[in-house]
């Protein structure tokens, strides 16, 4: 059986150079994703701004109709 050291090293380096560009890519990936995330949707607003919140305790409570809730909830997507 012959074994090749330059084959070998070959693969070694093709190992090694797969592994690099993994790393890179999936490092500049989360990278990305981090630049694009919003800071935090949840945070509390400043300024003059107000931040609205109504718990709704019951299904048809206040919503009048099925057809003006769903309304809404096509219209502002909640």
């Amino acid at each position: 059986m012959v074994v090749s050291v330059r084959r070998w090293l070959r693969r070694i380096f093709f190992v090694l150079l797969l592994s690099f560009f993994t790393i890179t890519m999936y490092g500049g990936c989360r990278f990305i994703a981090v630049w694009i995330a919003p800071e935090n949707p949840y945070r509390v607003p400043q300024g003059n701004a107000l931040k609205v919140f109504k718990p709704e305790t019951s299904f048809q409570n206040d919503a009048g109709s099925i057809y003006d809730r769903l309304r809404l909830f096509y219209w502002y997507g909640e």
